[in-house]
């Protein structure tokens, strides 16, 4: 391509203005705060010059930190600090640092040095004098953790050196080769079994095309490389991801390789590499392409030239729209350091491009490198998704939650909960099997991906009477109730149980983050004195449900005389127990949960965990104890007609359409949202109803409702229900459609061309009068 002198530049990443900003796209040398949990222990790569900021809120703890140089040997004069005493491991979560230590050559067992850092109001910044490698802990001791006792949470910021350039991800372990593919160019590379490749945007929205060979079949003169279409059929979806559905298969449907980690979760199987020919007919004759580039880099190895090559893009984002069927693009998702890493199945012969276009969004305008790592076969590399919070909170990939180590021999069918895996079913009893135990016997479920939140202090009740819809004033140290966040218009934004814990401490356990912003401003603008701490994965909890969950408990939970024993606990109500006696695990005992059946949840320290796993299936044993996943789970709670975010409760829904009016008081003098919810109850719109099909159909979420040719609702959740013996469905329905006894119609195929007969009805569809939960 001919290069053309530039008279003016921009660049997406970081770009701000009233008009049009990437607020998910800053920098890549830009530093962003992370959040520290108590107990937890943060790693942070430093480079010298690199400063470092440590921040924590007015009577926040003390924190440890220490540091190692590339020999694995401590360095903390090279933070200009010095060591007082030995890491506290027995009151941090250790094992990521000690496999850390271990895996350098260092001994797992010896003491950690390390300095305290009693922190001043301001926060604390730190110089790398030389390369290291640091890691900041925030101790606290498990007793003070699940009984509500610990201080606000740290804030870490790291900022690379000025100059330093494009920053790549840190290594996943062993590199054999690595190297970074030039803007508008293409490299071939192999790739033996069992090794892993990593492709790297480095300084995001940039597309890189890839395809692979098997290199034997090569040999032979024979070109068997990645078919988009076998895999989009062997996958089930448009790409394969980390999970069940991993894998890139050729035309005769043999894998190639293994999606391992994918921070991206964008990218296109459907189009060609850009070619010659479309630069032609859009104007730009001579415009290098990527096809091109793949041609002249396979030629080596003998693979024949093609005008269009098919390959995986890479953070190319397309999207078929469901009406039209085009297929759509518009700029990439990727983020500086984003990365897809796959484990060859085959010795490959494999090629990427960093794309040239510059004359549309794909590559945010502004075509750059692409870097790609070959990493050794025994690197260890867990399957991970990225998560965010937000769309400009730092990247973290998700995690095997505290219970994992019991997890995965019963099953390798996890799904992304937040920033967790979670399993979604056990083979050894089926998603059915995992109801009925739900319904006549006693499960247990990892639901670790819960957020927690403790809030403290003299205003703490104040700021929760004005944050959630339920009147706090009215909720007894020891209980908790189910509550919801509305925005200014009655919409909810998240709903969850809020216990008290005592006079000024609560702890909310709801499902997303943006509780925790909410809080936090409504605290910043009514200048409160109160602190809300985000417990992020320090807490790890089980929901033990079924008929026979108390007599399971009676086993296990140890309550000391000032706090409520386990048969006083009502539906809702709180303790705080130890496993077996007084000298046991603590952890936090609750009656609730998502069943609609007599249920308790037990949240502990990660440390405990595995522990208080097998105690609780050793007790169960008598019982039939069930593990469950998340799809019998979800089963059942349509069954029991609660709500879920993204179905019954989403933007544009308030709390009385959302079918939770029953969680909003109205008397209470002032909450977020009240306002407007007074003023829809006054000429209701929608209502939330049950819909019983007579057959075993199951409607999809959003499918339309009609009657006769017009659309009065929509489902927003939808299952076959093995006590009913047939499909069900929760719809929002236009009022004057809502009465039980109506007969209406679901829409499939477009809507007109299938229809579902279906009764309008109440819900729960089991258990009404939640006679079971009560029990």
């Amino acid at each position: 391509m001919t290069r053309y002198a530039v008279l003016h530049d921009f660049d997406n990443m970081g770009f701000q203005t009233p008009e049009r900003a990437f607020p998910g796209f800053a920098k890549g040398q830009s530093g962003a705060p992370r959040v520290l949990a108590p107990r937890e222990l943060l790693k942070q790569e430093m480079r010298a010059g690199d400063l470092l900021s440590l921040e924590v809120p007015l009577g926040g703890t003390a924190l440890q930190i220490a540091a190692f140089d590339d020999g694995g040997r401590p360095a903390l004069a090279a933070l200009g600090l010095q060591a007082d005493a030995p890491m506290p491991l027995a009151d941090c979560d250790a094992a990521e640092l000690l496999g850390w230590i271990a895996g350098n050559g260092g001994e797992a067992a010896a003491d950690i040095p390390a300095c305290t850092l009693d922190m001043p109001e301001e926060p604390l910044v730190l110089k790398a004098g030389a390369a290291v490698t640091v890691w900041i802990g925030c101790p606290a001791e498990r007793r003070q953790l699940v009984f509500g006792g610990v201080a606000g949470n740290a804030r870490v910021t790291w900022q690379p050196a000025a100059g330093t350039g494009p920053l790549l991800p840190p290594l996943l372990g062993d590199t054999r080769e690595e190297f970074t593919v030039s803007s508008a160019t293409a490299m071939s590379y192999e790739v033996k079994q069992g090794e892993i490749v990593q492709i790297i945007d480095i300084e995001g929205q940039q597309c890189s095309d890839f395809t692979a060979f098997n290199a034997a079949a090569l040999q032979r003169g024979e070109e068997l490389m990645i078919d988009g279409t076998a895999t989009r059929s062997m996958v089930r979806r448009a790409y394969p991801g980390p999970g069940l559905l991993d894998k890139f298969f050729d035309r005769d449907m043999r894998p190639l390789l293994n999606v391992v980690q994918d921070t991206c979760g964008r990218h296109d199987t459907f189009g060609l590499a850009c070619t010659a020919r479309g630069y032609e007919e859009r104007g730009f004759p001579g415009h290098v392409n990527c096809s091109d580039n793949i041609s002249h880099a396979l030629a080596p190895y003998g693979v024949a030239r093609r005008a269009a090559w098919p390959a995986i893009n890479f953070f190319w984002n397309t999207w078929v729209d469901p009406h039209s069927h085009h297929i759509l693009t518009e700029e990439s998702h990727s983020r500086p350091g984003d990365y897809v890493a796959m484990r060859a199945l085959e010795d490959l012969v494999c090629v990427s491009t960093a794309c040239p276009d510059d004359i549309d969004p794909i590559n945010g305008w502004n075509p750059t490198d692409v870097h790609v790592r070959i990493y050794r076969p025994e690197t260890p590399l867990r399957r991970a998704v990225a998560y965010r919070e937000k769309e400009d909170a730092p990247m973290s990939i998700s995690q095997n939650s505290a219970f994992h180590d019991r997890l995965e021999p019963l099953t390798q069918h996890f799904a992304p909960a937040r920033d967790l895996w979670a399993p979604v079913s056990f083979p050894s009893h089926g998603t059915t099997g995992e109801y009925w135990a739900c319904r006549n016997a006693v499960t247990v479920q990892d639901m670790s991906g819960l957020r927690k939140y403790d809030i403290a202090g003299p205003d703490a009740e104040v700021l929760l009477q004005q944050a959630t819809t339920r009147n706090v004033a009215k909720l007894a140290v020891w209980r908790g109730s189910y509550t919801l966040m509305c925005d200014e218009a009655g919409t909810v934004i998240d709903d969850g149980t809020l216990f008290r814990l005592a006079p000024d401490l609560f702890r909310w356990c709801c499902g997303s983050e943006e509780s925790g912003r909410v809080l936090e401003a409504l605290a910043q603008q009514m200048g409160l004195q109160v602190r809300i701490h985000d417990m992020r994965g320090a807490m790890p909890n089980l929901a033990i449900q079924g008929p026979k969950s108390r007599d399971l408990l009676r086993k296990i939970a140890f309550t000391q005389p000032h706090v409520p024993q386990l048969d006083q606990l009502k539906w809702f109500g709180v303790t705080v127990a130890r496993l077996n006696d007084r000298e046991g695990a603590p952890f936090m005992l609750s009656r609730s949960g998502y069943t609609g059946e007599l249920g308790y949840e037990i949240f502990c320290s990660k440390a405990d965990a595995l522990t208080i796993w097998d105690a609780v299936i050793e007790a169960g044993e008598e019982f039939g104890i069930t593990p469950m996943g998340s799809a019998a789970l979800e089963i059942i709670r349509i069954e029991a007609g609660l709500a879920a975010a993204n179905a019954e409760f989403a933007p544009g829904v308030d709390a009385f359409e959302a079918g939770l009016g029953f969680a909003v008081d109205l008397t209470k003098p002032s909450f977020t949202g009240k306002a407007a919810l007074e003023r829809n109850t006054r000429e209701p719109r929608r209502a939330l109803k049950g819909l019983l099909l007579g057959c075993n159909d199951v409607p999809l979420h959003g499918s339309p409702v009609y009657d006769g040719e017009r659309q009065v609702g929509t489902v927003t959740s939808a299952t076959r229900s093995p006590s009913l013996e047939h499909a069900i469905a929760i719809a929002r329905l236009n009022v004057e459609h809502a009465e039980n006894g109506a007969r209406l119609e679901i829409g499939q195929l477009d809507g007109r061309m299938k229809r579902l007969g279906a009764t309008v009805s109440d819900i729960p569809f089991i258990d009404p009068q939640r006679k079971r939960a009560r029990a």
